[in-house]
C-alpha cells in the first residue's frame, strides 16, 4: 500500500522591499549593505505570523548578486539572515548569489530554481503557493512556478513584464489579502 505525501502551501517572500525596507537611489531599489542597515517592513513579523498560523510554510528566495560581483561580501548577507532567522518567523531562506553573467542559473529570479527546489525539499504545494514580490523577476519566478504572485507596488522606475494575480502596497496588505483569499475559499 502506498503513502500519498502530504503538502502545504508556501508564501514565498522576495527579500529587499518585501521583508526589509530597500535603499532606493534614484527610483531604483538596492540591498541594506549591512546588518546595520538593515530595517524591517512595517509590521513585517504580524504579517508573516498570521500567515504561519494558516499553515504556510514561509520562505524568503532571494537574490543576492552583489556577493557575486564581489562588492558585498557573503557574511553581511548571512549575519542578515541570522538576524532574520531570529527576528521572524520563517521557515527557510534560500539565497541566489549568481552575478546575473552565468547563463545557465535556474536559481537566479526570474527563473524559478529556489521556489522548485523549496518545494521538493519541503513537500510545498505550488499551485496552492504565493510569491511576494516588488520587483518583476519576483513576478516572473512565481509565475515561472506555479504560483500566485502579490506584487507590492512602491513605483519603482521599472516595469513588470507580466501581469501579476494581486497588486498591494506593502507586506501588511499582501498578508491580509491572502488570509482573506483563504478564507473564502
Amino acid at each position: 500500500m502506498g503513502s500519498k505525501l502530504r503538502t502545504r502551501p508556501a508564501v514565498f517572500l522576495d527579500r529587499d522591499g518585501v521583508i526589509n525596507e530597500s535603499v532606493v537611489v534614484e527610483g531604483k531599489p538596492y540591498p541594506p549593505r549591512n546588518l546595520q542597515q538593515l530595517v524591517l517592513a512595517p509590521l513585517a513579523e504580524e504579517a508573516l505570523a498570521q500567515l504561519g498560523k494558516l499553515g504556510y510554510f514561509l520562505c524568503v528566495v532571494t537574490n543576492q548578486p552583489d556577493v557575486g560581483r564581489g562588492t558585498m561580501a557573503k557574511e553581511d548577507v548571512e549575519s542578515i539572515h541570522t538576524y532574520m532567522r531570529t527576528k521572524l518567523p520563517l521557515d527557510d531562506i534560500r539565497v541566489c548569489y549568481d552575478d546575473g553573467k552565468k547563463i545557465d542559473s535556474n536559481n537566479r529570479k526570474p527563473n524559478p530554481g529556489m521556489l522548485l527546489e523549496a518545494a521538493r525539499e519541503n513537500a510545498l504545494d505550488l499551485t496552492n503557493s504565493f510569491m511576494i514580490g516588488d520587483r518583476w523577476r519576483d513576478v516572473e519566478a512565481g509565475l515561472n512556478a506555479g504560483c500566485k504572485t502579490v506584487f507590492i507596488d512602491y513605483n519603482y522606475a521599472e516595469s513588470l513584464r507580466r501581469t501579476p494575480d494581486y497588486t498591494v502596497g506593502s507586506l501588511w496588505e499582501a498578508s491580509n489579502l491572502i488570509v482573506n483569499l483563504r478564507q473564502n475559499n
